[in-house]
């Protein structure tokens, strides 16, 4: 089989636009997430983990800043390339268009900043687009279709969005607390991030992708099901894809909402999966819940946690409590960290994941 290796893209939010300033900030537990007085469609003040400095069309403007930082990471080169494709992961994308076309102005965007030799591919399934994304990237390089996959998952902060989930009554009017007793609900936040996949190693730093998978439960519009049974399969098939078991993997990047369903849901899969010791966290704690973004930002700092040998505390959760009992990093913890299990699940009962190690296993 053809191999796939993942390393670093860009990566820009509340924390920061570099790795460096992510990587202090993680190691700090800093959250991005901070109150935003009359955010709410009746002036209520929710937590939204916001990008300072955006403008009115905050969108485009993110996904500018993110395409420089991408052309200072990558090169120019590997952007142009004929044998590279770039996929687009956004729930939403440019509100501010939605009249016409809210992707419209992200594929532009993409065409005229990265100067990308092919039309990119956009990829819109609720939150767990970025997760899919990384996954189709992998199956491109893996059926030849090409050499290397640029994965960019962008999402911003819109009324609309914070209306729509606030009408579900899925709001925190705290920051979010994934996988905590006491959580009630998400905070939602924005970012740009990237992830380079390819048939060749690159960079200082890059890891194996091994296998992922997806599934729908179809459960319900939002609500997820309460057996975990999508979650369940999209899991257990990855580990059968990539030769694995449960007893491999050091950690698993979970979605970890901070809604109450969401996270028992999660709980439940993972025992069901003889995976309730292994250590778990969201960092949804620290970005706010990105939607389309989330995936791959959590794809990056999860390489982060690769790199450092170093796991990161589930920001929020003061006392961890799901339906069914997982192993919640509470503190920052120092280990090697070999194998990441990186998971999502959205609304619609779409559920994925995929598995990447190091090189050297």
């Amino acid at each position: 089989m053809i191999p796939v290796y993942v390393t670093y893209g860009a990566l820009i939010s509340p924390l920061g636009e570099t790795k460096e300033m992510h990587v202090l900030a993680l190691k700090a537990n800093q959250s991005g997430i901070r109150k935003v007085e009359k955010s709410g469609f009746n002036g209520e003040d929710w937590y939204l983990a916001k990008i300072e400095g955006l403008s009115e069309n905050r969108f485009d403007q993110l996904f500018q800043k993110g395409c420089a930082a991408l052309i200072q990471s990558l090169g120019k080169d590997i952007l142009s390339s004929p044998s590279t494709r770039v996929i687009l992961s956004s729930t939403k994308a440019n509100l501010s268009d939605v009249e016409t076309d809210a992707f419209e102005s992200m594929r532009r965007l993409t065409i005229e900043l990265l100067a990308v030799a092919h039309e990119p591919i956009v990829i819109s399934n609720a939150c767990v687009s970025g997760v899919l994304a990384i996954n189709t990237a992998a199956d491109l390089i893996r059926t030849e279709k090409c050499d290397d996959v640029i994965v960019i998952g962008v999402d911003a902060v819109f009324d609309f969005v914070v209306y729509g989930f606030q009408s579900l009554f899925a709001m925190s009017d705290e920051p979010c607390r994934p996988f905590d007793k006491h959580r009630k609900g998400i905070s939602l936040g924005e970012g740009f991030g990237s992830v380079w996949l390819s048939r060749k190693q690159h960079n200082d730093f890059c890891v194996r992708y091994l296998a992922g998978s997806s599934s729908n439960d179809a459960n319900h519009i939002s609500g997820p099901s309460r057996t975990g049974e999508g979650l369940y399969r999209a899991v257990k098939r990855t580990l059968l894809r990539a030769e694995r078991q449960p007893t491999a993997i050091d950690f698993i990047s979970a979605h970890g909402t901070g809604t109450l369903y969401n996270d028992d849901m999660e709980s439940v899969a993972f025992n069901r999966l003889q995976m309730q010791h292994i250590p778990v966290n969201s960092f949804k704690g620290y970005f706010g819940h990105t939607l389309g973004a989330a995936g791959v930002i959590e794809t990056y700092t999860s390489l982060l946690s690769m790199e450092y040998n170093l796991l990161f505390k589930n920001e929020g959760a003061l006392e961890p409590g799901t339906a069914e009992t997982i192993n919640v990093l509470t503190q920052n913890q120092q280990q090697e960290v070999t194998c990441v299990l990186k998971t999502a699940s959205g609304f619609g009962g779409g559920n994925a994941a995929f598995l990447m190690e190091k090189l050297d296993v």
